[in-house]
């Protein structure tokens, strides 16, 4: 069992760290005003989704209910709440400083993502530890 939540744990991470990716690619490619980065990051993840779907192991590993529940989890951490955080902050700031000196919605989104990300990771390791101490090793 504890295999399978570790398991259920770095595919989780993984998957958020690759969406995080797509999401600075983006940030990056507008910055830059080439869509080079955003094409390369879509290109690994097209790559990436096609073998967990094409490869019999993985999608069977990937419909477990350990790693639909990690995923919503991660999902929750690096989507849901830094959308709403992202909107909340950029309204605050555009009320205090006006126009003058706004960041875009984009950057401030995937600011708050990597930390929801990094706060997830973190949860992540800290319940590992403190369940590996716990249990009685054989």
């Amino acid at each position: 069992m504890q295999n399978v939540r570790r398991y259920a744990d770095i595919i989780a991470s993984i998957e958020g760290l690759v969406w995080l990716g797509l999401a600075w690619s983006i940030s990056i490619s507008v910055h830059n005003g080439s869509a080079e980065p955003t094409l390369a990051a879509l290109f690994i993840v097209g790559a990436i989704i096609l073998f967990s779907w094409a490869h019999r192991p993985m999608r069977f590993l990937l419909r477990r209910y350990h790693i639909r529940k990690r995923r919503t989890d991660m999902w929750i951490h690096i989507l849901a709440l830094p959308l709403l955080l992202a909107m909340f902050f950029h309204i605050m700031v555009e009320a205090t400083f006006g126009n003058t000196w706004l960041p875009p919605k984009m950057l401030l989104f995937n600011l708050l993502a990597s930390a929801g990300w990094l706060t997830y990771v973190m949860t992540l390791i800290i319940k590992s530890i403190i369940h590996s101490i716990k249990t009685p090793k054989k």
